[in-house]
């Protein structure tokens, strides 16, 4: 079953950002056996990168819509990769990793942001299995940063 993920997008009003570069030795997307595996992707709103810390300069709402444009990332990187968004059948697996406070214990929910945007895009395939932790860092001082792995049709 495809998608029409532009016109979920444009509903939400949403948009894809650019796909950003990998900022060390890695590469955004591996495709293989089925699947699409995505390195970790940070937020960016309206080009800036958002950072801070959940539950110390940082708040819920903040960290979930964080989570949210790292899915849109994560979109963004495999529309990149495979050319068209119409080849992803299901989203597999998030894994969420929240820069938090020690006092924290919302991951989960900073987490829904991303779940709920693919469930809205992809329906029941939008569904997942997913991990969700706090961290005391992340790169560039970002609040979230979530990798994936899609199932893709050939």
């Amino acid at each position: 079953m495809a998608y029409d993920i532009p016109a979920k997008l444009a509903e939400l009003g949403l948009t894809l950002p650019v796909a950003a570069a990998p900022v060390a030795a890695y590469v955004a997307a591996v495709e293989a056996g089925g699947l699409l595996h995505l390195s970790g992707q940070l937020p960016f709103d309206d080009g800036e990168l958002m950072t801070g810390r959940a539950g110390e300069d940082r708040d819920l709402a903040f960290a979930t819509r964080a989570a949210e444009r790292c899915g849109l990332m994560i979109l963004a990187q495999a529309e990149k990769a495979l050319g068209s968004l119409d080849r992803i059948e299901r989203v597999v697996k998030l894994g969420v990793f929240v820069n938090s406070a020690a006092t924290f214990t919302d991951q989960p929910k900073v987490a829904n942001g991303a779940s709920e945007l693919m469930v809205a895009l992809f329906g029941d395939a939008g569904r997942h299995a997913r991990s969700a932790v706090g961290v005391p860092v992340l790169p560039l001082g970002a609040v979230v940063e979530i990798d994936a792995i899609l199932a893709i049709r050939a």
